[in-house]
């Protein structure tokens, strides 16, 4: 398929980093993103999840298509772009209602099941009875005998104390504690005025909490396009600063297949100080990130952990049914959940490495009654070098620009590499003439089993990969025809917006 949003149903997300490639894909709960690149999602096939499930942090097709194709589905070449998601499709790490086991990270459209963040209800007291009005009357005595021995206590040391203790306290000047810069507590205590709380909500009320960080002085403010996508057509936004101070912001533009999008704060202070953006292809494994988020309300919240693995293929969904997003990730297990969505991720600098967007989960959530899952260690970012790129685009045109191959590529879960289909959708060509693998020679029935250095097993592992690049990149895709291996240079075209 081409680099665009079209192709069969969506496999789940590949179990393992790009390379090698030796895992199945974990099921998960079917669920979607809005606002798709080229098509709607078609309906859902019936039946729950039958394993884990990621939650969006991703929904599932691939974008490998030419521009305006559709792929087909499993049952044909009439499917519509994207297909629908199998199980194991991601789901955002923001919010978005999801299907039973769906949770997010992140802020999202809410829909018959509850919002992310919701509000947690605390059951109701029991009953007084005999028995606990004479506990709760010996734990005043108690109390109130405890309080005289604390006060005898204190008087007899401070009558016995004659300047001989060896105890030593610390010096108190009356100021804030500073905290180290290379510490945990140190990266926290500059990150956070650089970050807020996303509240979005539709023109019926629906939406959801998520989070946002400082792009530049402008007012601009980078988050998941999930987040916000409730917002989108004459919703309302608005971004909530630490200490207090509230804004009302607008979206500026938004990637539905990149799950990035810029806002714009109304009226925006003119102290702010943007976050530094790191280099996420510098990151290894091993080493300490921090995120930043809302997780299930609760903002300003900080966890820690490490990137556990580089290039995790992702397809993610926001849990509402509509579209998906594509991701080569970075895995983290710093604690990420349903409000974390559009939050950075930080290195141990504080440098920002990544966008927080989906999680793995294993099951649903019961939360404040909603299906929201809960963080279980598998968390996924999108890297930064890509979400810069993307944002950087939007402000300056609104509008994302996607790479693109300029063929039809199976999204049917294998192990064996993206076979480019035989029949391209709405009976147009499966390599589109005079795009960049026609040009290369590629033609209807190849494989290709890598990208550059990647491993490619599946359809929207190659279509991660893709967008990786920049359109006119040049590439090198190994393939496979008639059991001999060919290896040929292609130049990535491009494709304007997500429809």
């Amino acid at each position: 398929m081409s680099t665009e949003n079209e192709g069969t149903a969506v496999p789940p997300a590949p179990s393992a980093p790009p390379v090698p490639v030796d895992a199945p894909a974990a099921s998960a709960p079917q669920a979607s993103d809005a606002g798709a690149p080229t098509a709607p999602l078609p309906p859902h096939p019936s039946g729950g999840p039958q394993g884990p499930e990621l939650v969006h942090a991703g929904p599932a097709p691939a974008y490998a298509s030419s521009e305006g194709q559709q792929q087909a589905g499993p049952g044909g070449p009439e499917g519509t772009w994207p297909p629908p998601q199998p199980p194991g499709t991601p789901l955002y790490a923001d919010g978005g209602a999801g299907g039973p086991g769906a949770g997010g990270a992140g802020a999202g459209g809410a829909g018959p099941t509850g919002v992310w963040g919701a509000g947690y209800q605390q059951p109701a007291p029991k009953p007084s009875n005999g028995r606990g009005g004479l506990v709760a009357a010996i734990l005043v005595a108690a109390l109130v005998a405890g309080g005289l021995g604390g006060g005898l206590g204190y008087t007899l040391a401070k009558n016995n104390d004659n300047g001989s203790s060896t105890t030593v306290s610390a010096s108190d000047s009356g100021g804030s504690v500073k905290r180290d810069a290379g510490t945990v507590a140190g990266v926290a205590q500059r990150a956070l005025p650089s970050t807020v709380t996303i509240e979005a909500e539709s023109t019926n009320g629906e939406g959801g909490t998520g989070t946002g960080f400082v792009f530049d002085t402008q007012g601009h403010i980078v988050t998941n396009n999930h987040v916000v996508a409730d917002a989108v057509d004459g919703g309302k936004l608005t971004a909530t600063f630490p200490n207090g101070k509230k804004y009302d912001a607008e979206v500026v533009g938004h990637a539905q297949g990149y799950d990035v999008a810029v806002i714009k704060l109304k009226n925006a202070p003119s102290d702010l100080k943007p976050l530094t953006l790191g280099n996420s292809d510098q990151v290894a494994v091993g080493d300490s990130t921090i995120a930043i988020g809302a997780p299930f309300g609760l903002s300003n919240t900080v966890t820690t952990g490490i990137i556990s693995a580089k290039n995790r293929p992702v397809a993610s969904s926001d849990g509402s049914g509509s579209n998906a997003s594509y991701m080569s990730a970075l895995q983290t297990d710093a604690s990420i959940n349903p409000g974390n969505s559009g939050g950075p991720l930080l290195d141990a600098q504080g440098n920002v490495i990544g966008i927080n967007s989906a999680i793995q989960s294993t099951s649903s959530g019961g939360l404040g009654g909603t299906s929201q899952s809960g963080s279980i260690g598998l968390g996924f970012a999108i890297p930064i070098n890509q979400a810069k790129y993307v944002a950087q685009q939007l402000i300056r045109t609104g509008k994302p620009v996607y790479a693109k191959i300029g063929a039809s590529v199976s999204l049917e879960d294998s192990s064996g590499g993206a076979k480019i289909t035989t029949e391209g959708a709405g009976g147009s060509a499966p390599v589109e003439a005079g795009g960049p693998a026609a040009k290369a020679g590629l033609k209807p029935g190849d494989v290709i089993t890598r990208l550059d250095d990647s491993v490619i097993d599946s359809g929207p592992t190659l279509i991660g990969e893709i967008w990786t690049h920049k359109p006119g990149d040049k590439v090198k895709i190994t393939y496979e025809r008639d059991g001999k291996t060919h290896t040929v240079d292609l130049t990535l075209g491009s494709r304007t917006g997500d429809s």
